[in-house]
């Protein structure tokens, strides 16, 4: 949930999904229950505050960290109706630090009698606590506070009381607080900036897991939704935004007769707590009105004139529309709020009616044209958007969290329904708003391939674990990572491929209705999908919903599939390094698998491996090599496959003959997986080669950068270069790659406008280019040189932004001083961007001259030149280049008081990494073992021993790997 200046990249493409999702899942959820929720609990008066004289709560040491809390609250109180005012005592032009006083009244029902009120308080100081019997608009009898107590680690305030709370009926808690800004990014947060020239301040909130109860004491379980009347006081100058619309704007004088301004908010529908939203700033917005509903985006005064937003605006509506159109559902909400927050921990946020985003995920600029900010804002967006109608589909990938808002999950062990199920959503409102990208491809190559990278590892979780397990050994911020997100996504995507859209689509309408506004698990979702499948004949399914779900969502990891085409026999077995096979997996290692599969370039009905092995006769092949097999077709399962060598060499014939055949996702996943076999010892790398030799033929570009990636690493690039296996590579690969390069550098010479739509040259022609040049392509060095000479003629020209990074650094490699002083003088301009800046820092570094490279390194040694903070970044762009290693080296351990004064080991820890790289001998190890001895302490000593002698044996595997590849690429040259 992180971007560099404006330009996000990949991440800018999840970012846009997410969006879109989220307002499905708020659409879907809001709607189904709207009325009923409003007549639930009737809006309160003003919270009342607690007599002065009521017990106090102790401040604790310092906030508390809120995420690291697993702690269930005792189920023998419901919150129902929250009265909360917050007042952050922030005016302009303070300098800080700020505090912010607040008061809640929360009416619950006692379920059990008790004789204390315990509920989640963290890092807040007690401004009093008083009980009283019965709704605030008919106080009854006082339940007298004996005393307030807080449990620090357990991040709960224990209210015990004289009396007792008698079972079925309803009292009001009333809590005074006090808490601190801090500026993070974590709770009700402060961040300054800068608008128009001008320094600024605004407060925002992120409460998801467990923040809102660093703001205001609360039930802070995503099972205890309740409504909420919000009032902000705040600084005249700024505005306030809430879940809610404003209904009321007054004013008031504080105790030294100050003004402030009172925003009171209209009583929201039933939500978790951490889902509600404060945003305190001084922002202009744009605003449209689609279906009746105000959709407003708030921004830097300066980006809303300038139209940063206008895109993110104009699609919003259409995917409310859409979302709509799907689920067959209003959005209730009578507005919705998008703001962009200059900084932002979190990306995006899908609160309910007030979604929140990192700036540089919501703005498009006229400039972007040539990056993938547009899919980015509309995958982002979309996901976002989906939360909506989970609360409606809950956070479609950011705010498409599932069903998180409308139905939100019991506890945070089923987050994934949230997260996942949202940024499977967030892609298909993407493209319903971009329909030029490639549903397919996109999803695969950002978010399946990926995942499938990490969770082959031993020890990572399964997507829905036991509740014990989130209480213990793992944190709850732990959750929201790779395997929530991706693997969620991916499980949907396989989940909608065999169940079809269409009744997939039925049952979470279903399952929405049913739970809306209340809580869920999995198996209420699994209940569901098995009524629809229940009540039709068109669908199969060789299990219960249930026992399908279960063996991809409560067991690590994924399987991997055996084919073997002469007997037709499909076995299964979890995907692990062959090299260490122990499974720590306590599961059956049995998945019931769904296989879409297609024969001789035909499709064929779906089948499914419900055992450790079957056979499949329909899969048994002939001696004609014209008679092939391709499983998972469209990437329809969560999985890796194995083929034999007899289908792997029909296979790679028909690539070679008509690569077309196979569907350009298929062919992505077929190189990809026979790589990942490769690396987890499963098959030797010369067969994986053997698909690589159709290369010339591939015009994909996203297939192209895997195969790059696998080939040419970008940590290994200057490494491969001392290796006999580069004038190989060289030859084979710029043979193939002539094609698709010369294609591309057509448009970059005579028409690069007409790249504007085409997402994976935006995302992925910079390491095609990149790549051409390393291998000493004269077109792409010659290109290089004419780019830059024309940006040194006019420094107003912009070079094509797909190529900026690679042009920079090939005009500075293959020029000479004074193409560097250029680039030192393009540094120093004001008015050069972040990114710019950053281009240009790693292209100084890409220098041929021994004598550049040194007076650069020393220039980052300049209090004068640079802050201190930029020398790291200096010498770790030197030390990955071909000639800089041993330059940057040296220049380390001559310089090394000066820099361990300043940056300590951190930055020897990070040279190391990359040094570890070049370790090929005992010798090499023993003379960096002389400096080591000489500037770590003996503990730290050892611990680099071991690495570098893990390091070494790492490069002499992967020297052996490299002497297998050269030997058939000598083989295999002229094929």
């Amino acid at each position: 949930m992180g971007a560099r200046g404006l330009y996000v990249g990949r991440r800018a493409a999840a970012l846009l999904a997410a969006l879109l999702l989220a307002l499905l899942a708020a659409l879907l959820a809001l709607a189904a229950l709207y009325g009923r929720c409003r007549q639930e609990e009737p809006p309160s008066p003003r919270p009342q505050r607690p007599s002065p004289t009521a017990p106090s709560l102790a401040a604790p040491p310092g906030p508390a960290a809120a995420a690291a809390s697993g702690r269930r609250l005792p189920r023998n109180l419901l919150p129902l109706h929250y009265d909360l005012e917050l007042w952050p005592r922030v005016r302009p032009g303070l300098a800080g630090p700020f505090v912010f006083n607040g008061q809640v009244n929360i009416t619950v029902h006692c379920l059990q009698d008790t004789d204390a009120a315990v509920l989640h308080s963290s890092g807040l100081r007690s401004r009093g606590a008083a009980v009283v019997r019965g709704p605030l608009s008919e106080a009854g009898a006082v339940v007298e506070v004996a005393g307030l107590r807080l449990d620090a680690a357990g991040e709960v305030a224990v209210l015990e009381l004289r009396g007792r709370l008698r079972a079925g009926r309803r009292y009001v808690l009333q809590l005074g607080f006090q808490g601190r800004l801090e500026e993070d990014f974590d709770g009700l947060f402060l961040t300054r900036y800068t608008d128009q020239g001008l320094s600024s301040m605004l407060i925002a909130s992120q409460l998801e897991p467990t923040y809102a109860r660093t703001v205001y004491p609360c039930f802070d379980e995503p099972a205890m939704k309740a409504t909420f009347n919000i009032r902000i006081v705040h600084d005249p100058s700024y505005v306030a935004l809430s879940n809610m619309p404003a209904i009321d704007v007054s004013e008031m004088k504080d105790e030294n007769g100050s003004l402030w301004t009172v925003t009171k908010f209209n009583t929201s529908l039933k939500m978790s707590t951490y889902l509600t939203a404060f945003v305190i700033c001084d922002f202009d917005y744009v605003t449209r009105t689609e279906r009746g509903n105000e959709i407003r985006i708030w921004a830097r005064k300066e980006a809303v004139k300038n139209g940063y937003v206008d895109y993110a605006l104009n699609i919003t509506g259409p995917i409310f529309s859409f979302l709509e159109g799907l689920l067959n559902v209003s959005y209730p909400l009578p507005k919705t709020d998008l703001v962009a927050l200059p900084d932002f921990g979190a990306g995006a946020m899908e609160n309910w009616g007030l979604m929140t985003f990192q700036e540089s995920s919501l703005m498009y600029q006229p400039s972007d044209k040539f990056t993938s900010r547009k899919a980015m804002i509309a995958i982002i967006v979309s996901h976002e958007l989906g939360h909506q109608a989970r609360e409606m589909l809950r956070h479609f990938f950011f705010l498409l969290k599932w069903f998180g808002n409308l139905v939100t999950m019991n506890w945070w062990n089923d987050l994934w329904l949230n997260e996942g199920l949202a940024s499977y959503f967030e892609y298909l409102g993407a493209i319903f708003v971009e329909p030029k990208l490639s549903l397919d491809k996109i999803f695969y190559d950002h978010v399946v391939q990926p995942v499938l990278k990490e969770d082959n590892e031993r020890g990572v979780r399964s997507l829905s674990e036991a509740e014990e397990k989130i209480k213990g050994s793992f944190s709850l911020i732990s959750l929201f990572d790779s395997i929530t997100y991706s693997k969620g996504a991916s499980i949907t995507w396989m989940l909608s491929g065999f169940l079809t859209e269409k009744l997939f689509i039925r049952a979470l309408t279903s399952y929405l209705k049913e739970f809306s506004f209340s809580n869920a698990n999995q198996d209420d979702l699994w209940t569901h999908i098995q009524m629809v499948i229940d009540g039709q004949n068109e669908v199969q399914l060789p299990a219960s919903v249930k026992q399908i779900m279960d063996s991809w969502t409560c067991q690590n990891g994924f399987p991997v599939l055996t084919l073997n085409l002469t007997t037709g026999t499909i076995s299964q077995e979890q995907f692990l390094n062959k090299k260490n096979e122990n499974s720590t997996d306590s599961y059956n290692n049995t998945w019931i698998i769904p296989i879409s599969w297609m024969r001789n370039g035909s499709s064929q009905p779906l089948m499914w491996l419900d055992k450790s092995s079957k056979v499949f006769p329909e899969m048994q092949v002939s001696e004609s090599e014209y008679d092939w097999v391709l499983l998972n077709v469209d990437l329809n399962g969560y999985y890796r496959v194995n083929y034999d060598q007899l289908n792997l060499k029909r296979l790679a014939r028909l690539l070679e003959n008509d690569p077309k055949a196979i569907p350009a996702v298929s062919r992505f996943q077929l190189i990809d997986d026979v790589f990942a076999l490769t690396q987890f010892g499963y098959i030797q790398i010369e067969t994986a080669l053997e698909l690589t030799k159709y290369l010339a033929r591939e015009d994909e570009l996203f297939i192209w950068n895997m195969v790059l990636l696998n080939l040419v690493p970008e940590n290994l690039e200057s490494t491969l270069k001392n290796y006999e296996v580069y004038p190989l590579l060289k030859k084979y690969l710029l043979k193939r790659m002539l094609p698709i390069y010369h294609y591309y550098a057509g448009f970059i010479r005579q028409n690069v406008d007409a790249l504007e739509d085409d997402y994976f040259a935006q995302v992925y022609l910079e390491k095609l280019f990149a790549t051409a040049c390393w291998l000493g392509l004269q077109d792409c060095l010659n290109l290089s040189s004419e780019l830059y000479a024309k940006w040194m003629d006019n420094p107003e020209y912009k070079i094509p932004f797909l190529i900026r990074r690679t042009v920079c650094c090939y005009g500075v490699a293959v020029g000479s001083d004074k193409e560097w002083n250029f680039a030192w003088e393009m540094y120093n301009r004001t008015d050069s961007t972040k990114e710019d800046k950053d281009i240009l820092l790693s292209a100084m570094s890409c220098a041929k001259e021994s004598w550049l490279l040194y007076r650069y390194l020393q220039y980052g040694l300049s209090d004068t030149l640079f802050s201190s903070n930029y020398t790291s970044i200096i010498i770790l762009y030197a030390v990955t280049k071909d000639i800089g290693h041993h330059i940057a080296w040296e220049f380390v351990t001559e310089n090394w008081p000066l820099l361990s004064e300043r940056y300590g080991k951190e930055l020897l820890h990070d040279v190391l990494k990359v040094m570890g790289r070049f370790v090929n001998t005992d010798i090499q190890i023993q003379e960096l073992q002389v400096f080591y001895n000489a500037t770590l302490e003996e503990d730290e000593r050892v611990a680099t021993t071991l690495l570098l002698e893990l390091t070494k044996t790492e490069n002499m595997e992967r020297r052996e790997l490299l002497i297998k590849v050269a030997k058939w690429l000598q083989k295999n040259l002229d094929d």
